[in-house]
This record gives structure tokens, sequence and C-alpha cells, in this order.
């Protein structure tokens, strides 16, 4: 009877360590919460390129020109970055581009297209994580169809081409900038492709075969293919108190979802089927590419290879379901830990007898 309940003991404590993150996770993959009480309006969170665990964020209007290095081991700040030569008016993304440099873009417009122009900071990320004054380049941004309200910008890790999501659930946007960005003129980003959504950061995956948009409740991966977005499946988004960032984790496999607010938490999604990127599968997640029909995912396409229909809001019909994976893990939990209590009860019985 020991030798049961130890063995079923061990049984539930696997499963629950499996539910808790995967094992061997990268620091700050299985989630972290923002320690400094100077970063209230954490609104762009990307992971850094030369220090792995390390994430990159920033407030949100009228905080300066500040980003902050934080550690994902213990949620503290590491590193304050500021930014010379440049007053923000309202900072919303930041991204870690190929070149090694951090893109911070302040291109919000509260007033939903007031602003002709807006600006993508740009520094090299630093070698060494301390506090410090770096001068940045300025890259001015206009749209080819006039102003947008936009917080979601990501660079393509891979070709280094930044792109913009505009924020609008009826006319939103995905923007692509020119091949390189001028420092001199301005630089005109085109629309190439509608995202119905309110959306509020958005990051490419690490080997660039995959975009993640976000709102506040929901959000849509693509798959980059040819240089342009294929809608891959609706995102689960945890709930948070305002949902304003995501980025990758280096492996891939993870989102991280961050909010603003005091304390706040950045937490993880694991992603599967057609959503991991390419870099990110075995042999078992990849799709099948015989032509039958038979490519798997998330729910994203029809037979017939049309998107499903869905909206992108809990409000407005965004994210509809939990991960499985999370649901099979707590089941096998309560499964596990039924069966630890009949056999104790079982032993009772017979103690009693």
């Amino acid at each position: 009877m020991r030798r049961l309940v130890c063995a079923l003991g061990a049984a539930v404590g696997i499963v629950v360590a499996g539910a808790a993150g995967p094992a061997g996770a990268a620091p700050g993959d299985d989630g972290f919460t923002i320690e400094d009480e100077r970063i209230t309006e954490s609104s762009g969170l990307a992971a850094s390129r030369a220090h792995p665990g390390v994430y990159w964020t920033h407030n949100d209007s009228d905080d300066g020109p500040y980003v902050y290095a934080v550690d994902g081991r213990t949620g503290r700040t590491v590193a304050t970055v500021t930014l010379t030569g440049v007053t923000p008016r309202d900072v919303e993304a930041v991204s870690v581009g190929p070149d090694g440099s951090v893109y911070v873009g302040d291109i919000g417009d509260n007033f939903g297209g007031r602003w002709p122009e807006v600006w993508i900071y740009r520094f090299a990320e630093p070698e060494r994580l301390t506090d410090r004054a770096v001068e940045v380049t300025r890259h001015t941004v206009r749209y080819a169809d006039g102003p947008r309200d936009a917080e979601s910008l990501a660079v393509h890790p891979v070709t280094g081409r930044v792109y913009i999501v505009s924020k609008d659930k009826e006319d939103g946007g995905l923007y692509a900038g020119p091949e390189e960005l001028s420092a001199s003129a301005a630089n005109t980003f085109t629309r190439v492709a509608d995202v119905g959504l309110w959306a509020t950061d958005a990051a490419f995956s690490p080997d660039g075969t995959r975009l993640a948009v976000r709102g506040y409740f929901g959000g849509v991966m693509y798959a980059w293919e040819d240089g342009g977005p294929r809608e891959a499946g609706r995102l689960t988004v945890p709930v948070q108190r305002q949902g304003e960032s995501v980025t990758f984790a280096p492996d891939g496999r993870t989102l991280l979802y961050g909010t603003e607010g005091e304390r706040g938490a950045v937490q993880p999604m694991r992603l599967d089927g057609e959503q991991l990127p390419e870099n990110a599968r075995d042999e078992r997640e990849r799709p099948d590419r015989t032509g039958n029909g038979n490519e798997t995912g998330n729910g994203s396409e029809n037979g017939d290879g049309s998107a499903a229909d869905g909206g992108p809001s809990a409000a407005d019909g965004e994210g509809d379901a939990g991960e499985q994976g999370s649901g099979t893990r707590l089941a096998l939990v309560l499964a596990a830990g039924a069966a630890l209590f009949l056999a104790l009860r079982r032993a009772a019985r017979r103690r009693r007898g």
C-alpha cells in the first residue's frame, strides 16, 4: 500500500510539474512579475537577443525617454536606458531587430489619427546591462493612407523590415515600412493586409515564420509566407487588467503576454499545432504537405482552405478557447488525485476492519 501511495504521489507531482511549465524552460519563459515600481504602464515587451532571459519594456505616454531591461528570472530591472535627443509623445511598442538594435515605437495617437507623423527610435542593444544614456536614431513614419492610431510594432528577425499594426476593429491594418528605414527623410508605411482587431501589440517568432497580434481579450496568429500574412488561428489570451504587450519566448514555443498596472504580470501561453513556428516543431507537429487536406492546426481553416469565422475579442468574439494542453494536464492532475484519495480511503477501511 505504501508503495502504491508513493507511486501515485509521484505521478501527481510529475503531472503538476508539467502543468506549471515546460521542463528546461529558459528564464522568463514560464512568466514573471515586473517588480520595478516605476513601471506602472508597461505597454510593450520584447525578448533581448544579446541577453537571454532579459526582456525590454517601457511605460506608456508621459513617462519620459526611458526603456527598461527586466530580468525574467526575478522580474527586477537590471538596466534603465535613457534615450537622449528625443521627447517621446506616446510610446507604445518595442522590438529587437536582427541588426542588434532595439526599436522603440512612439506611434500612439489617442486622437485616432490627429498626428500627421509618428516616430521610431533605434539604438544598439548594449553589450553590458547598466544604467546609461544612449543617443538614438529617429525615424519619421507616415502612412500612405493617412494618420493612424497604433500600438503594435514588430521587426522581422530575418529581413529587418519594420511593420506596424493600426488599432481599429473595423479598419485596422498591417503596414510595411520600406526595406530600410531612412533617418533623413520620412518613411512611408503601406498597408499590406487587413487586421480587424483592437490591436495592442505584435511580435514575430524568432525564426520569422509566425506573426502574433494581440488585443485586450484575444488575438490572431499569422503564418508568414512569401513576405505576407496568412491567418493561422485565433490566439488564447489570458485575462489581464489591461493587456498591452506580447512577445515570443526565445524558443518560439511560448507567447508571453504583459499588462499595464503596478507589479504587472507577464503570463505565458504555450503554442501548438499550426501556430507553432516552423523551427519550434518536431516531426509529429509538422503539417501534412501531401495535399490531402489533413493539415493540422487550431481550427483556423475549413476543409476547403478558407478561413474560419470568428471575431477577435471576448466582447467582440476575441479568443474562444483555452489551451488544450493545459486542460489535459488539469484532467490528469484531478484523475491522479482522485485515485490517490480512493486508495487511502480503502486502506483506512481495511485498518478499521
